[in-house]
């Protein structure tokens, strides 16, 4: 099976080349790729003592940050290396502050992950919730190099659990310990053989009480906000914003509304603002603006959404009607506010577990959108207690990291 999968990812990556030709982010995917190996020799010398963290996107990148952060001062005197597989997570993140070098991950072959290895002689490796490359884990079992997976997920659909996934279990063995969100995962893993695992929680709450604690001041939505409920609605897709437009078109209450779109292509952004019949102003357009005059704010840029979160009294998380479903709910939790998302959220714990707790709320039709937004909008109470059940559910969760430290302050 391992000689098969090798001719698959072989046939992928020649398949990739010649979509790249036509798609934008698979060429990124595949043009990024090509400077790795050369910014890897550039940064890191023989002699440098590394530690290489590998995150699958922007998501994964936030959940291993506390751990890269810890070991940053740990071990003031090693190199971080990141690699990331997705243009989402490099692209957003390649400017990072907190790895000395930041590449794409070199495509899953024996020949790319020898070579990878060779040039970035990393001590410890650290791949973060459930990102398995199997000639990569293959040769650092080989190696062995301590390796460690952070945040880690199972689930019973994956490879390792069916009757053709003998490579991918055996490759599970280049991992000293497994660092594991739930019980769940840790039965499962534990089904295969495995007793070197531990559930130390999700370091994405540890990541996002952190943001709350920083300064989170935005002088353009304190001046837009003004003494007005704030709704805020992040990471919208076409489909949330239907129903979205649809609302903010025919709202009678005294509320703003901050949108930052999942996709801030101009042409997007313009057609979003032509839906609204309110009066709009973008980011891009905000200078010389007396923003207090305006109802409906866009957010055309990136980087600045978590610190919108800290203004809202109510928030939107898109994603949840499309594939794979909503995003980041806690992000806008950690601030204590109520949160409203889409019907897809099954696969995301934290979604799930706010949803039955009662901070968050999912609808499934423009009606449910509605008649949440005017409860949420009037009723105080209503808002302050659901708030106080997502500020609960981050505060009550986080320790993570500290849980992954003790292993290694013992061993």
């Amino acid at each position: 099976m391992l000689f098969l999968y090798n001719i698959l990812i072989s046939f992928v990556g020649f398949l990739l080349k010649i979509v790249a030709l036509f798609n934008k982010k698979i060429k990124l995917f595949v043009e990024g790729r090509k400077q790795s190996f050369s910014d890897l020799s550039k940064n890191i010398r023989s002699e440098d003592k590394v530690i290489w963290f590998h995150a699958a996107s922007l998501g994964e990148y936030e959940q291993g940050l506390p751990i890269m952060e810890a070991f940053k001062q740990k071990y003031p005197q090693h190199k971080i290396v990141l690699t990331f597989f997705s243009p989402s997570g490099y692209e957003v993140r390649k400017n990072n502050t907190i790895a000395d070098v930041t590449v794409y991950l070199p495509w899953d072959t024996k020949q790319n992950a020898k070579k990878f290895l060779k040039i970035a002689h990393p001590e410890m490796v650290f791949f973060v919730k459930y990102e398995f490359w199997i000639n990569y884990l293959n040769e650092l079992h080989q190696q062995q190099i301590p390796t460690y997976l952070v945040s880690g997920i199972f689930r019973e659909k994956q490879a390792f659990f069916k009757w053709y996934g003998g490579f991918y279990r055996k490759a599970l063995g280049a991992f000293d310990y497994f660092f594991l969100q739930n019980d769940a995962s840790k039965q499962l893993i534990e089904s295969l053989g495995f007793s070197n695992a531990v559930v130390s929680g999700d370091t994405r709450f540890d990541r996002v009480y952190a943001i709350s604690e920083r300064d989170n001041y935005l002088d353009f939505v304190e001046q837009f906000k003004s003494d007005k409920p704030l709704m805020v609605i992040g990471s919208s897709w076409e489909a949330d914003e239907k129903l979205l437009v649809e609302y903010i078109n025919t709202c009678k209450h005294s509320t703003k509304f901050i949108i930052a779109p999942h996709n801030i292509k101009e042409e997007q952004i313009q057609k979003l603002k032509q839906s609204l019949k309110q009066q709009v102003v973008l980011y891009s357009e905000r200078e010389n603006q007396n923003l207090s005059s305006y109802n409906v704010f866009i957010v055309d840029t990136v980087g600045i959404l978590t610190k919108i979160y800290s203004y809202a009294d109510m928030a939107y998380v898109g994603g949840g009607f499309g594939n794979p479903g909503v995003h980041n709910v806690l992000e806008p939790a950690v601030f204590g506010v109520p949160i409203v998302i889409g019907p897809n959220y099954d696969h995301f714990a934290e979604a799930t577990e706010l949803v039955k707790l009662g901070g968050a709320i999912s609808i499934k039709n423009q009606t449910e959108l509605n008649n949440t937004f005017d409860l949420l909008i009037t009723d105080i109470h209503t808002r302050q207690s659901k708030g106080k059940i997502s500020f609960d559910f981050v505060t009550n969760q986080k320790g993570a990291t500290q849980k992954i430290l003790n292993y290694f302050e013992k061993n």
